[in-house]
């Protein structure tokens, strides 16, 4: 793999920090996207790792950044979604509609322009694996949160929409539906929680590496839980 190159969003987060490790140390050679300075500051430079300023939400910057990882060794050869967020706290009912809107456009567009800029070059370098991030809470909702329930419901629904799209392409899409992450700021958000439950970083990035390579050459359209022992 190591002509080959992957692009992964919301790099700089604690799932993204454990995606670029686990991709660079697979031999990709990695393109990761960040927004404000404190977020280029978390991710030190390394050998293998280009790092992209690019705000996801915007068509423009998008393309520039998926153009520049389809210029990296071997082609763009996987697309790794990160980006996205969660809010959660009120029923259906004292949810505003710029709340639930905020949530899918957080949470689908930047997934949507990623996906649908990199396909092309994809197609071109012969194929390829997408991975979006969803949640468990798209096919085990809870309450109080709708506006993210459905939005990452959304991101399951697309990943699916895009394998159907091109299964016979060579480009493949699958979804990770995590539960509750073992991330500083849930630890604080849940300090009595038993966070031994909770699925860490490395894991869910195990699984990605995973979907991107050939060994899951087979595996497309699945929406795949990891949700450690919560």
């Amino acid at each position: 793999m190591s002509e080959r190159t992957a692009l992964i969003t919301g790099a700089t987060g604690a799932v993204g920090a454990a995606v670029v490790d686990a991709m660079a140390q697979s031999g990709w050679h990695v393109v990761a996207t960040w927004v404000a300075p404190e977020e280029r500051e978390r991710m030190p430079e390394r050998e293998g790792l280009e790092l992209v300023q690019a705000d996801l939400l915007h068509e423009r910057e998008v393309s520039d950044a998926v153009t520049r990882a389809a210029f990296g060794p071997g082609g763009l050869r996987a697309v790794v979604n990160l980006v996205g967020g969660y809010r959660a706290g009120a029923p259906l009912h004292e949810t505003s509609l710029e709340d639930f809107e905020k949530l899918f456009r957080l949470n689908l567009r930047p997934t949507f322009l990623v996906t649908r800029a990199a396909v092309p070059f994809m197609l071109d370098a012969g194929g390829g694996s997408i991975v979006c991030v969803s949640a468990r809470a798209a096919v085990q909702p809870f309450g109080g949160a709708v506006g993210y329930v459905s939005s990452k419901a959304a991101v399951l629904a697309f990943a699916q929409a895009v394998a159907a799209d091109y299964r016979d392409q060579g480009v493949r899409c699958n979804a990770v539906l995590p539960s509750v992450v073992d991330t500083p700021a849930n630890r604080r958000a849940q300090p009595d929680a038993d966070h031994s439950r909770w699925v860490a970083p490395a894991e869910i990035a195990g699984v990605i590496r995973f979907l991107c390579s050939d060994e899951s050459a087979p595996v497309s359209g699945a929406a795949v839980p990891v949700y450690g022992r919560a």
